[in-house]
């Protein structure tokens, strides 16, 4: 089925010291590129953060006003895009492949979203395929998305999830960034 992604790159990388987060190696790859190449057969992408050198072709758009928050990003990026099923990505999934945003979008059989677990269990709700209309509507429901909680976002959605996997595992300290 086909979809667009929404890559959520536009944090303030508070515990990196400042360093933008977005254009952290790992094996020779920035961070970015890596969620860009796992979301390489979105027949639409658009990066929610500021523009950026990329290893592929995408949209930009930005959180009105800039640093609202990921609710905020989603609701910048959502209206990119015209396919069914939205993938929501933050640009911290060191180990997300191609094959795990196919899962994603695979499995959200009649539920509003799919999404991944990481390896402790813990539901990633920034690394999952939700249905356009069921986003939509979650969208409209939160009102100003700024500083909003994401978990509040998609609260009242149907959603279910993969077992742990290391593809959700976000890097948000530097010893985040060597694999499990």
């Amino acid at each position: 089925m086909d979809f667009d992604a929404v890559v959520l790159a536009g944090g303030a990388s508070a515990r990196f010291d400042g360093v933008d987060k977005a254009l952290i190696q790992v094996d020779g790859v920035t961070l970015l590129d890596r969620v860009l190449t796992a979301t390489t057969s979105a027949r639409s992408t658009v990066v929610v953060g500021p523009e950026r050198p990329v290893c592929r072709q995408v949209d930009w758009a930005t959180e009105d006003p800039p640093s609202g928050g990921p609710v905020a990003g989603i609701a910048a990026g959502f209206g990119n895009g015209e396919s069914p099923l939205v993938v929501v990505v933050s640009c911290d999934l060191p180990w997300l492949t191609e094959a795990d945003v196919a899962t994603l979008v695979a499995n959200i059989d009649d539920h509003d979203g799919f999404g991944l677990r990481d390896s402790s269990g813990r539901e990633q709700r920034l690394a999952a395929a939700y249905r356009r209309t069921a986003l939509a509507a979650a969208i409209e429901a939160i009102g100003d998305p700024r500083n909003q909680s994401v978990r509040r976002l998609f609260a009242g959605l149907d959603l279910a999830w993969s077992d742990p996997t290391s593809a959700a595992d976000d890097a948000d300290t530097w010893t985040d960034l060597t694999p499990s």
